[in-house]
């Protein structure tokens, strides 16, 4: 496609007094295939050339009349748009060419060129189970991960824990009054989030028990060996569980800076504030006053002393550019932080820090359930665990009804139903709701990760039954397709770099999710309508090609969605 437009582009510079880099800005993607592959708006030349936009494209159309370029078969006006039309053989030849050369690099680009990109997602809270409203941060933040160490970037996962705060106060008074050591090492995060909702139980009866938690946490604010110890002992079991999750997952972080992490930098965001003169005392406590930029004041330190969530995300913010001088810094934290990452960005601007600019909060919206919002402090929560084992599981009967033959089921069974689970969010657009639903994410039939996946070992099958057919690049049959499906097909593989492009740009993994069903929709349209195995022998090289290409794009897509392309399903 980026050839294409170069083409395109060279041919209408000179006829435009434009550069060529500006025709590839203006060029666009028409909304119906029967208007051309590139359109080129000639809004912009009216004042110009001192006529009607539909008058210069007729104009321009007269002028490439008859002519065509290598990957571009003819030119005609439409309206105010002048609409180009691949040449189909010399195109599809161009990238089905570039599929076969980059293997599993196609749809990668270099536009990064080594600089950093930190990203801040999934972020549980220690001691408590990771609940599927986790998934959403989850599986988002680890596919933009992906998504832009395929264009270039160096990307850093950094798992924010929820490693501070009063809980742990309250764990620790739980703990020492009602817990067992051998109990929680049998389950430890299940143990404590029991302990964690007792204590919220106990203490409608007995409200001193807050005062004791709020003693035992200013204990570990303190230092205090014994608090600290039982902080340590809680944070290093929730870690191990959750690494289980993770590596079931496929993600690995660079670095699991949790909030205590910057609990020796506090003093040092506050004396910032102070110098820049943008802080000002309040009734004892100290806050700046953001009500000139339209947004609410923040309070960086309470009158007894205490910081706030926001100082710890102030010292994060200038820890990680002096850490790893990002090009980029993203968020991704559900909408309802909106606010607080206005004024996170709003604060580092009024200290100075130009690159407060490359800092982004990636939104999303939230997972909810019919009965209600989920709540951790009420028990009501239902673990990501849960919702994987019963996805394999389904998946796992799928299979042993569909393919009983099948060597590796259960593999088949783990990559199908956790892929099912990831496409289930990944498909949506992240800053929609979503409702929680059973059957819903275990669908396994139309616009699922398992009707992409069953397509991909489908033609893994195909190329099997060639038995050999498919060895070696064949320059003269990639120029063989002409066929409707054939060349719609084509088309349609030459958007993955563009859309994993935009499925970055946007922070939006939905495109490429999305257009990995149109891939797969249009591969099964073409197989039912184009026998591969079957047909002559030229068209049969040609035709293996294809879907070969089509194998690649849907393995290459999968894969930065997180989501493994079986073989064999």
């Amino acid at each position: 496609m980026q050839k294409l437009k170069e083409e395109i582009g060279a041919v209408l510079a000179p006829l435009i007094g434009m550069e060529v880099g500006q025709v590839l800005e203006l060029l666009e993607v028409p909304p119906e295939p029967e208007y051309g592959d590139l359109a080129f708006p000639c809004f912009s030349l009216a004042k110009q050339m001192k006529k009607p936009p539909p008058v210069i494209a007729k104009d321009l159309g007269d002028k490439l009349s008859g002519q065509k370029g290598r990957l571009w078969g003819k030119a005609e006006p439409r309206g105010p748009y002048l609409n180009f039309y691949i040449a189909p053989k010399a195109y599809s030849h161009e990238v089905l060419k570039k599929a076969w050369q980059e293997g599993d690099q196609y749809g990668h680009a270099n536009i990064g060129r080594g600089r950093n990109v930190t990203i801040d997602y999934s972020s549980p809270n220690i001691a408590k189970p990771f609940g599927v409203g986790h998934i959403r941060s989850t599986v988002i933040g680890h596919s933009l991960y992906l998504l832009y160490r395929a264009l270039g970037y160096n990307s850093i996962g950094i798992n924010h824990l929820g490693d501070w705060g009063t809980q742990f106060g309250k764990l620790i008074v739980a703990f020492k009054r009602w817990g067992e050591e051998s109990k929680l090492k049998d389950d430890p995060v299940e143990y404590l989030y029991r302990l964690y909702v007792q204590f919220h139980q106990e203490v409608e009866e007995d409200p001193a028990l807050d005062d004791e938690a709020r003693l035992w946490f200013k204990k570990l604010e303190s230092g205090d060996q014994e608090a600290v110890s039982y902080w340590e002992h809680f944070k290093k079991l929730s870690l191990e569980a959750y690494a289980s999750i993770y590596s079931r997952l496929g993600i690995e972080f660079e670095y699991y800076h949790g909030e205590s992490h910057y609990n020796q930098m506090l003093e040092r965001v506050i004396n910032l504030v102070q110098d820049k003169g943008i802080a000002k005392e309040s009734e004892g406590a100290l806050i700046i006053d953001l009500e000139p930029h339209d947004l609410p004041p923040v309070m960086l330190r309470k009158k007894d002393g205490a910081t706030l969530y926001i100082t710890r995300d102030l010292a994060a913010a200038i820890y990680r550019k002096e850490t790893f001088d990002f090009d980029r810094s993203l968020y991704v934290v559900g909408a309802e932080q909106t606010l607080h990452f206005q004024q996170l960005f709003k604060v580092l601007e009024l200290l100075g820090f130009d690159w407060a600019a490359r800092c982004a909060h990636v939104p999303f919206g939230m997972i909810r359930f019919k009965e209600g919002r989920m709540s951790t402090r009420a028990g009501k929560i239902i673990l990501l665990e849960e919702v994987l084992d019963r996805a394999v599981k389904m998946a796992r009967e799928i299979i042993e009804e569909k393919n009983p033959e099948l060597e590796d089921k259960d593999g088949a069974a783990e990559a199908v139903g956790l892929g099912a689970v990831r496409f289930g969010d990944l498909s949506n657009d992240r800053v929609k709701n979503i409702e929680f639903d059973w059957e819903k994410v275990l669908d396994f039939s139309g616009e699922t990760a398992a009707y992409i996946q069953y397509s991909h070992a489908r033609i893994c099958s195909i190329i099997r039954k060639a038995d050999g057919d498919l060895m070696a690049w064949n320059d003269e049959a990639a120029g063989r397709l002409e066929k409707e499906e054939e060349i719609t097909l084509v088309k349609t593989l030459a958007r993955l770099p563009d859309k994993v492009i935009d499925s970055a740009e946007s922070y939006k993994p939905s495109i490429l999710a999305r257009y990995l069903i149109d891939v797969a929709r249009e591969f099964n349209r073409f197989y039912h309508n184009c026998p591969v195995l079957s047909s002559e022998p030229e068209i049969k090289q040609a035709r293996l090609l294809l879907i070969d290409a089509t194998r690649q794009v849907l393995a290459n897509g999968l894969n930065l969605l997180g989501i493994i392309a079986p073989e064999k399903m």
